[in-house]
Formats: structure tokens, C-alpha cells, sequence
């Protein structure tokens, strides 16, 4: 099953001083049960990509398909509640007196902040489920505004699956943690993209340490076009990463975690002097 496909995609915002494009002629297909990375520079047009996958917004050329519906020709209110999202937008919006439970409850309306709505015994023992699967149970009732960075993002994740997605989009989850955040969060996106029962999963990030097990494909974006797109093994490569950057850079995969550093700056071989290969 084809999850999203993108044919031709261009998105171009104009003004006064002149025409910028964010995207140029990016043609990709999500296939059920992938796990995608996207890796680029800022401004490279990640968050732009994201947002036409979430449905909230139209390219100005070019088809997009999500879910087998075609943008343009679907009621977007109707599509939304299918794909889930955990961003920094999103983030902000969430009033930080506001409890976590609720949190991931409010998610089942698509609203943020929970008002007079009625849930029934089936939608909190979900929430409570998902809060479990992110370790964070023990904070249902703790309100937003007093959790740490990584207890917070993953809360957000938590309640991006609420409604049960059938593709589930990460914009940079593990953006201002710190060292011992990230990696409980990469342990937890582990075992989430491990999990064959998981959706259909895009995760944006800027730096490759962040990459958990289980991701299946990437793509590299440089301006906002693609500059290489595949599976992991044969699209995260030094000339590739080199490519998208504009600098020497080396990729390195070790204990199933990447990493990539400036070749000018990589420690000499001190027996041959010479730059490792």
C-alpha cells in the first residue's frame, strides 16, 4: 500500500522582493510500514515537506497523494485525524497548566486543551496506554508547564498517536535536549520503529546520532531539492551527507548508531598520518 507519493512537488512564496522557493520537483513514495528519516541543512525545507504530509499545506505545483487521497480534492478536516504529528508548533500551543493526561486525551477532537468534551472509559485507558509505552504514566496528572524537555516531548509523542495514525510524522523530537534526554528518547523511538505493528513513521532531524534502529529509509535534502532518497544503508554516505551539506563530511555506523563528523577535523591515523578511511 502506498502511503504518500509526491510527483513534480514544488512549494514557491512570493512577495515584493521577490519569488523564494522552499521545494523543487521532489517526486517520493512512503510505502506502508516505512521508516523514514529526513536529514538537511536549515532551510533545506524539511519543515515544509512535513507540513504537505500532515495535509497543511498545498504545494504550489505538483501532486500529492496521502492515504490514498489526493490533496486539493479531500476534505483536509477529514484527512488530518489520520495522520499524527508531534511539533514544535504543535508543542507551543499546549497551555502548560493543562494535565498530560488530558494532554494526550484532547488529541482524540484535535483540539489542544481539554474543554467540555466527553471521553469515554476506551479513550483514557488509550491515553494511559500510549503514556505507558513512553514512560511517562507517572506524570498523567503532573500539569505540562512543570515536566522536563524530554518528559514533554515525549508526552507530545504520546498524544500524536492518540487517534491511532495511519502515518505518523516527528518533526525533530529530540531538539534541546540534553544528552541523557536524547538518548532515552532514541531508546524509546527504538523500540517504536522496531515494533511492526507501529505506522508508517517520517522522522525529521539535523544531526544522525539521532537516527534510531528501525529506520528503514532517508532522504537528504539541500535547498530545498533531494539530494539523494533510499534505504538507510545506501543513502546515508559520506558523498552523499558531503553532497547535502556542502563540506567534507564522514559517516560512521557503529552498535546500529550513526554518526557524521568534518573530515577536517576527523583524528589522524597517527602510524600512517594519514586521514582514516
Amino acid at each position: 500500500m502506498i502511503v504518500a507519493e509526491l510527483s513534480g512537488v514544488a512549494v514557491r512564496r512570493g512577495g515584493p522582493g521577490g519569488v523564494a522557493t522552499l521545494l523543487n520537483g521532489i517526486d517520493w513514495r512512503i510505502e506502508d510500514g516505512d521508516r523514514w528519516v529526513i536529514i538537511g541543512p536549515n532551510g533545506a525545507g524539511k519543515t515544509t515537506l512535513l507540513a504537505i504530509l500532515a495535509a497543511q499545506l498545498h504545494p504550489t505545483a505538483g501532486t500529492v497523494t496521502l492515504l490514498g487521497e489526493t490533496l486539493g480534492k479531500v476534505d483536509v478536516f477529514e484527512l488530518r485525524p489520520r495522520i499524527g504529528i508531534a511539533s514544535q508548533a504543535v508543542a507551543a500551543r499546549i497551555p502548560g497548566h493543562e494535565k498530560v493526561l488530558d494532554v494526550v486525551l484532547s488529541a482524540a477532537y484535535g483540539i489542544v486543551g481539554r474543554w467540555r468534551e466527553a471521553y469515554d472509559d476506551t479513550d483514557v485507558r488509550r491515553a494511559e496506554r500510549l503514556l505507558r509505552t513512553w514512560d511517562v504514566a507517572s506524570l498523567a496528572n503532573r500539569n505540562m508547564g512543570t515536566l522536563s524537555e524530554g518528559e514533554c516531548k515525549r508526552v507530545e509523542i504520546a498524544r500524536a498517536q492518540m487517534t491511532d495514525p495511519e502515518l505518523l510524522l516527528l518533526d525533530e523530537p529530540s531538539g534541546g535536549l540534553d544528552l541523557a534526554g536524547r538518548e532515552k528518547l532514541v531508546q524509546g523511538l527504538t523500540r517504536f520503529c522496531l515494533d511492526p505493528a507501529a505506522p508508517t513513521t517520517v522522522l525529521v532531524t539535523h544531526h544522525l546520532e539521532e537516527i534510531p534502529q528501525g529506520i528503514t529509509h532517508a532522504m537528504l535534502l539541500s535547498d530545498g531539492a533531494t539530494v539523494a532518497a533510499g534505504p538507510l544503508e545506501s543513502t546515508l554516505t559520506s558523498e552523499n551527507l558531503t553532497n547535502a551539506y556542502d563540506m567534507p563530511l564522514r559517516v560512521t555506523h557503529e552498535d546500529g548508531r550513526w554518526s557524521a563528523r568534518s573530515v577536517e577535523f576527523a583524528p589522524r591515523n597517527t602510524s600512517s598520518g594519514s586521514l582514516p578511511r
